[in-house]
C-alpha cells in the first residue's frame, strides 16, 4: 500500500515524475524544471507556470501542465 499524495506539492512531484520531467532545482513552493520553466505552487492549489521569469498560465490540472511542458 502506497501513501497517496496529500498536498499540492506532493501531487506536483508525483506528476512530474510520471511525465519524466526533471526537477533541476527545488525551492519548496517553487520548482525549476526542464526547458527553462518554473512552477510556483500557490496557496489556493493553483500551479503557476513561468518561462524565463514571465507568467505563461495558471494550471489546476497537473496532467495539462505536464503536457504543456513536454510539448513546448
Amino acid at each position: 500500500m502506497t501513501n497517496e499524495p496529500q498536498t499540492p506539492r506532493e501531487w506536483l512531484l508525483l506528476a512530474l515524475n510520471d511525465f519524466e520531467i526533471p526537477i533541476l532545482e527545488d525551492h519548496g513552493h517553487i520548482l525549476i524544471v526542464a526547458k527553462e520553466y518554473t512552477i510556483e505552487i500557490e496557496q489556493n492549489g493553483v500551479f503557476k507556470l513561468l518561462w524565463k521569469g514571465k507568467v505563461v498560465a495558471p494550471f489546476q490540472d497537473l496532467a495539462e501542465l505536464c503536457h504543456f511542458i513536454q510539448m513546448s
